[in-house]
């Protein structure tokens, strides 16, 4: 009997340090971790608040390049705001989000939603790419057609994780904005008023709750697709120059993955090989 106890009780063991083992087995998201078979890319998202009268703004915008130079996992979005032709008009309820009870004094980024990118940006690149990585169970992939006046998106998302409470935000953007742009900054050769800047990545529309529109069905193994039809909003200057990106963000806003799209791009999920 005591032999029976002693072998039901190893077993028991060895049953939890293996359920342990499942639970806990999770892929390397570190920045400088090799790619594991099967997982998908992270990429970081960096929201940009941003005006072309913002004489500081360039500081940050500045950083955002030198952020694309150093990796191939960012995503970035200009959120224009002030007197600007690029001014995104329905701002507030972001805004109230990340600044509750203080004003919109620009600049302003957060990386990833919620975090902070620490002052001052351009020095603190690594700051952003740490929040990139090889490996996490949560991908993206965009399809869209731009035809006839109308736009057709789907956003696909694969789990290899099981989750809970969900959002997904998706914005229209559109590049070569060319306009002026203060600068009080050393950065872009301290010129002062930059003449026929290019403004990239600048939000005009925002496909869903800007804040997000949950999603269900989240569960390990399954893909969901979300399909967005609408007119090419009347602010688009040449439809030519729309793109896409579509982000997750978990029950705490801050974004797990994040894909930027040219229109009429068809993509697959970026799965490590």
């Amino acid at each position: 009997m005591k032999n029976l106890l002693t072998l039901f009780t190893i077993t028991v063991l060895m049953m939890s340090c293996a359920d342990t083992v499942v639970i806990e087995n999770r892929p390397d998201q570190t920045v400088d971790a090799e790619p594991i078979s099967g997982y998908f890319k992270k990429r970081v998202l960096i929201e940009d608040y941003t005006g072309t009268w913002c004489g500081n703004c360039t500081r940050v915008s500045y950083a955002i390049d030198q952020v694309y130079e150093l990796s191939d996992k960012v995503v970035s979005v200009a959120i224009h705001n002030g007197n600007d032709p690029y001014s995104y008009a329905d701002i507030a309820p972001l805004k109230n989000l990340i600044l509750p009870n203080s004003p919109l004094a620009l600049p302003v980024s957060r990386l990833n939603r919620m975090t902070v990118w620490t002052f001052p940006e351009p020095t603190n690149t690594q700051e952003a790419i740490n929040l990139t990585s090889n490996n996490t169970t949560l991908g993206l992939a965009m399809n869209s057609t731009i035809e006839n006046g109308n736009l057709n998106l789907d956003v696909k998302i694969k789990f290899l994780d099981d989750y809970s409470n969900l959002k997904l935000v998706v914005y229209l953007l559109e590049n070569n904005l060319i306009y002026y742009q203060r600068n009080y900054t050393n950065y872009y050769d301290a010129v002062n008023p930059i003449l026929d800047y290019e403004h990239n990545h600048v939000l005009r529309n925002s496909l869903t709750n800007i804040l997000g529109d949950e999603i269900t069905g989240t569960t390990n193994g399954s893909t969901i697709t979300k399909n967005f039809s609408i007119p090419i909003p009347s602010i688009i200057e040449n439809s030519e120059n729309i793109s896409f990106v579509a982000f997750v963000v978990d029950e705490n806003n801050n974004a797990i993955n994040v894909r930027a799209s040219l229109a009429n791009e068809n993509q697959s999920f970026e799965i490590n090989p």
